[in-house]
């Protein structure tokens, strides 16, 4: 697992006594404090119990809230599609459901350095603690890459393409000064801490190899309650690496985070018609093939009464909801995205995606649905974290140096929400720049508050 080690970064955090919140990362509020007083011993005699002083209520709740800053980043480009880099703070207003909010905190990073950086300002001192003070720090570094190699999910037979990929990577979009880690969800086994070090990449493009399971390998094992067990479980721990990843780099603030997914995509029910078939003829069932996309099979004998086709949907409970289960996952880890306010950035190095294999006799209609599927769930990631999907092209080049555009200019707005509802989770968020002028905005349009940490019941 990969620990982001950014000290360095210290001086754009929250004072120790100001909890801080990235793209929309809330932790919620102290629970209340119930303060009962002890039950005084029997007095003395000679000696009358202290009388309670005036004003204190016994029994009173003593509720306490954090003060949560919400940073989010914004891109202004202008009709010539050219980024604006003269705006200053009192140029931008951020509403959150339709109410004005101040800005506390303004970051402007062009050309991959910050150029300025207005911090918000410091809580009152509360008494009876005393906190060290804070280190400044002179790394200006504005470009944070963190690269995620899902080798559970990309091919064997294109690993040299994604070793090349991988290059492409260290020269068009990682320069010198940039911050960089890699990690892997398997057996690749990379796993490098952020640092500056440019040789770094071509020691994880070396180690870089596909481990993703082939279409016979899905269809002929046995399913399990789910479908086929290891597609989920694949997909499981890619998610949690990714997610784990997403909660440390809440640690890095007034800083645009770009989270380089490199992926086949995801699919929790592929080839669910060949599946079937092959299931129907290892118990003995005839099936057939002369409809594509269909699993028409009978029993032995050719009792069509039994066919596979004819049967009542609702009896199948394996794995009727894999789009659901899918899509309910992938909402969660672009919500901790959005919380940390990182842009996932997913690309799919099979490139523009032909025919299956030859030697993989799969149907070509369920194949086009597995590629859409697995593609539509990259989409997914980028395109709810602000980001974009690298997905059916060959020019990896062109798709390089249109993040490297997007992660080198950028605004970071940070506000103190004034919505002290912890009921309402998700917050809308619309930024508006009162100049004119027309600009196109990219920012991200809303966050949800981070779930409250689960209570031992037992």
């Amino acid at each position: 697992m990969l620990s982001i080690a950014l000290a360095v970064f210290a001086a754009g955090a929250a004072p120790p006594a100001l909890s801080r919140v990235e793209g929309g990362a809330q932790k919620p509020s102290t629970p209340p404090a119930q303060t009962t007083p002890s039950k005084p011993a029997a007095p003395a005699p000679a000696t009358p119990a202290p009388s309670q002083p005036a004003g204190q209520q016994p029994g009173r709740e003593i509720i306490r809230r954090s003060v949560d800053l919400i940073t989010t980043d914004v891109i202004v480009r202008n009709n010539d599609g050219q980024f604006v880099a003269d705006l200053s703070k009192g140029d931008f207003e951020v509403y959150e459901d339709g109410v004005k909010q101040d800005l506390v905190t303004f970051v402007l990073t062009h050309g991959g350095r910050i150029l300025s950086d207005t911090a918000a300002p410091p809580p009152p001192v509360q008494e009876g603690i005393l906190l060290p003070p804070q280190r400044p720090t002179n790394d200006a570094s504005g470009r944070i890459f963190l690269i995620f190699v899902d080798d559970l999910h990309l091919d064997f037979r294109n690993t040299g393409r994604i070793r090349d990929l991988f290059k492409k990577i260290g020269k068009e979009l990682i320069h010198d000064g940039d911050m960089f880690g890699i990690v892997s969800s398997g057996p690749s086994s990379i796993a490098i801490d952020m640092t500056y070090d440019h040789k770094r990449i071509d020691e994880a493009a070396n180690k870089i190899s596909g481990n993703g399971l082939k279409p016979s390998d899905i269809i002929d094992v046995p399913e399990g309650q789910q479908g086929p067990p290891e597609i989920r479980y694949r997909a499981h721990v890619a998610f949690s690496t990714v997610y784990d990843t997403l909660k440390s780099l809440e640690q890095v603030h007034n800083r645009r985070k770009a989270f380089i997914y490199v992926s086949n995509g995801y699919d929790f029910n592929p080839f669910q018609s060949s599946r079937e078939k092959a299931s129907a003829e290892r118990m003995g069932m005839t099936c057939d093939n002369s409809v594509p996309g269909q699993a028409n099979c009978n029993a032995p004998g050719g009792d069509s009464g039994n066919s596979s086709s004819d049967m009542n949907p609702f009896d199948r409970t394996s794995n009727e909801f894999a789009g659901a289960d899918l899509a309910a996952e992938l909402a969660e880890v672009t919500r901790e995205a959005n919380r940390a306010n990182a842009t996932i950035y997913t690309i799919d190095p099979r490139g523009l995606v032909g025919g299956p294999d030859l030697d993989e006799k799969i149907d070509m209609v369920e194949w086009q649905d597995y590629i859409r599927e697995s593609q539509n769930s990259l989409r997914t990631l980028a395109e709810l974290t602000g980001g974009t999907a690298v997905i059916n092209q060959n020019d990896f080049d062109k798709a390089l140096k249109r993040i490297d555009a997007e992660t080198s200019d950028y605004y970071v707005l940070g506000y103190y929400s004034t919505n002290p509802d912890p009921l309402k989770k998700k917050r809308n968020i619309e930024i508006r720049v009162n100049r004119n002028a027309h600009y196109d905005l990219k920012y991200r349009t809303s966050y949800t508050l981070k779930p409250p940490p689960r209570t031992n019941t037992r």
